[in-house]
């Protein structure tokens, strides 16, 4: 595979600070160019990020000049991951999409865009393909990739196959989202010490309907989302990483017994396990038998933290199943997951 050259919008931010740690010494992926606001702009990196990551900040990163998030400062990478805010991602991504370079985006605001992939690789690979439907350049060079979000990359993924097998039809899910999910600084220390937050604000809306997208099919230049519906509650517990799902789902062809449901996830395929995409994790679903696992301390970071867990997989009483689930938040449902997304294209021939 070419080495690409690559940008970081939004570098600065926690997600930025995030892709930077996961691409130094990536195989494939090299940054060249970081981007972040005005107030950044000119100052070294290590100036201008206060670095939360658990580990030094990369050498070579530390001294680059941040530029602003304008196209014209990108101009010699080859496409770039977007951790930007979603109050400033829309205007940014479309500018650079239309300046032709192509965006791989954690943000929110294009993933219900009927021409824009919503991407979880081992779920709905070929929903890649969408982006040479997009308009933003006439020659197709400047488009944009987006990735769920951290709770609906867990649910799709554990999901996936289920509806395989059984056909999914409703579903409730009770999210558990770390303090590390609203950013930095993040829930001030009153609201979350020894407490839990029954909301989270804009959070179940899209929990209600990204995995539709994601479980859809690709239907001519659009996605057809998936008719299952999604009841969906979040909630903030006092947990660093690692979002866990409490997730009970009907489906249209009940299996006979719990076995035949574990069945489901053994006998699972992982569509992208023979592209060896260096972020790719040998196990993406990992089906826990104790009635204690998964915990976020304990198997966030199984897999560089982008396996996916469940457990507790159990007939249910009033649905047909429940279980648990659990990824780590700001690896496999944010950076980490935008990262593989740029490999498969990369892989499938889709970044020139």
């Amino acid at each position: 595979m070419q080495t690409f050259q690559v940008g970081v919008l939004g570098a600065t931010g926690a997600v930025g600070q995030k892709f930077v740690r996961l691409l130094e010494d990536h195989p494939w992926f090299k940054i060249s160019v970081l981007g972040a606001s005005e107030r950044s702009a000119g100052k070294k990196y290590e100036e201008a990020a206060h670095w939360i990551e658990p580990t030094e900040m990369p050498a070579d990163t530390a001294k680059m000049e941040v530029a602003e998030c304008e196209p014209e400062a990108f101009s010699g990478v080859d496409f770039v991951f977007s951790g930007l805010d979603s109050s400033v991602a829309e205007g940014i991504e479309k500018s650079f999409a239309e300046a032709g370079i192509p965006v791989i985006s954690n943000a929110k605001n294009y993933r219900m865009h009927d021409q824009v992939p919503l991407l979880v690789p081992e779920v709905n690979p070929d929903h890649a393909d969408l982006i040479t439907k997009q308009t933003f350049t006439d020659d197709g060079s400047g488009w944009i990739v987006t990735n769920p979000n951290c709770v609906s990359v867990p649910l799709s993924m554990s999901l996936k196959p289920l509806h395989d097998a059984f056909e999914i039809d409703e579903v409730i899910v009770t999210s558990m989202q770390s303090t590390s999910g609203a950013g930095y600084p993040g829930v001030p220390s009153l609201d979350i010490v020894a407490n839990v937050v029954p909301y989270i604000g804009g959070e179940e809306p899209k929990v209600q309907t990204e995995s539709t997208k994601v479980l859809g099919s690709l239907w001519d230049d659009t996605i057809a989302f998936n008719d299952f519906t999604i009841q969906a509650t979040a909630v903030r517990v006092p947990t660093i990483e690692g979002h866990l799902l409490s997730v009970s789902v009907q489906l249209k062809n009940a299996p006979s017994s719990i076995d035949e449901a574990k069945q489901a996830y053994t006998d699972w395929d992982n569509p992208i396990a023979s592209l060896d995409l260096p972020s790719s994790p040998e196990n993406p679903i990992k089906l826990y038998e104790k009635n204690r696992h998964p915990q976020p301390r304990l198997h966030a970071d199984r897999e560089g933290g982008m396996q996916t867990a469940v457990g507790r997989l159990r007939e249910g009483t009033v649905m047909d199943l429940g279980y648990v689930t659990m990824a780590h938040n700001t690896i496999r449902g944010a950076a980490g997951g935008a990262i593989l997304n740029g490999e498969l294209l990369a892989a499938k021939g889709l970044i020139h």
